[in-house]
């Protein structure tokens, strides 16, 4: 088995990220790998009840992507990672995650995993998708709540 040369950490960049992103960072310096960061927009406008409103508004997803790239710039700064090491992209979170990780000859994606209740159990998850369909090995990260 080789070293990972390479780490993509894919963030939703929520508060919670951060534990996330320190993992990512340590075992990127533990492996002497590169790391990249990556987040991606999936923007489904929805009405109060529930049904998806079509098209997206261009202004409010570009607006969404200029958000992202800043707190990912700034998380970038943080954490030492060149900025051309960092994407946003606009899409299907499994699917621009696991082309990315194929693309950028990825070695292991690093991500969070929140606990899930209810619907959400039933409706499966982003990052149950990315485990199961993605070009290389994934460390999923449990985010525990916050119980303050």
């Amino acid at each position: 088995m080789n070293d990972y040369k390479h780490v993509l950490l894919a963030l939703d960049l929520s508060p919670d990220s951060e534990p996330v992103a320190e993992r990512a960072a340590d075992l990127a310096r533990r492996y002497d790998a590169r790391l990249s960061m990556m987040h991606v927009v999936e923007y489904i406008p929805v009405d109060p009840s529930g049904e998806a409103l079509l098209p997206a508004p261009v202004t409010v997803e570009k607006e969404l992507i200029d958000n992202a790239r800043q707190k990912l710039a700034e998380l970038a700064e943080r954490l030492k990672v060149p900025q051309d090491a960092c994407h946003v992209a606009s899409g299907n979170i499994r699917r621009e995650i696991c082309r990315q990780a194929k693309e950028g000859e990825v070695d292991l994606i690093v991500l969070g995993r929140h606990e899930r209740h209810g619907l959400a159990v039933l409706l499966g998850s982003p990052d149950d998708a990315i485990i199961h369909r993605a070009p290389c090995d994934v460390l999923s990260v449990h985010i525990k709540p916050d119980t303050r």
